[in-house]
């Protein structure tokens, strides 16, 4: 079992080193942060949506914003859409679990604000149709999925997409990826 483990860990360890030397990618991520920094300083806001393993990563990131990363600093305007299970489950009964991020985007989102949707395989439909809809509403979307990107490939701003297929080594870059954007949002921001 301790060789699993070891296998286990530099697949891990594998994938991050792909994405460390893929320069298109190191860019997408740069122009990512570069996007919720101006966001927040325009005061919009940014959303995360998921499922599963993706919406508790999307709650987590969403709470390194709207609560602190490294810094006791002033909170950002930042939240996790799947949190108000009240809405959730009469969204999903009255309409179809499909609509439950695009119906609050429609409700929520303004010009300007941010939609980051994590997804590993990129084909979500709850989250391409929030794209849809954040498009309509002139917000910026910005994709965490695999390799393919899937459909939010054409439906993302910016999309940063994973050089891997296994879901779990995909779920644990989208978190690394997602603290060096928190860090490097809340250090350019609080050092001003």
């Amino acid at each position: 079992m301790q060789a699993q483990i070891q296998h286990i860990l530099q697949a891990s360890i594998n994938t991050k080193q792909a994405i460390l030397e893929d320069e298109a990618l190191l860019e997408t991520i740069l122009r990512a942060t570069e996007t919720v920094l101006d966001a927040f300083r325009g005061g919009h806001h940014v959303f995360f949506c998921g499922n599963g393993g993706s919406a508790a990563d999307a709650q987590h990131l969403a709470a390194e914003f709207s609560g602190r990363f490294y810094k006791d600093r002033t909170p950002l305007p930042s939240e996790a859409l799947h949190c108000n299970t009240s809405y959730l489950t009469a969204v999903a009964n009255d309409y179809s679990y499909d609509m439950i991020y695009a119906r609050l985007i429609k409700g929520i989102g303004h010009p300007g604000d941010v939609l980051i949707g994590l997804s590993t395989s990129g084909n979500s439909v709850n989250i391409v149709k929030a794209f849809e809809q954040a498009r309509f509403n002139q917000m910026i979307t910005i994709g965490f999925t695999g390799a393919t990107g899937g459909s939010m490939k054409s439906l993302s701003d910016l999309l940063i997409n994973i050089p891997e297929t296994d879901t779990p080594r995909i779920q644990e870059a989208h978190i690394t990826v997602g603290h060096i954007i928190c860090q490097l949002v809340e250090e350019k921001l609080f050092s001003e």
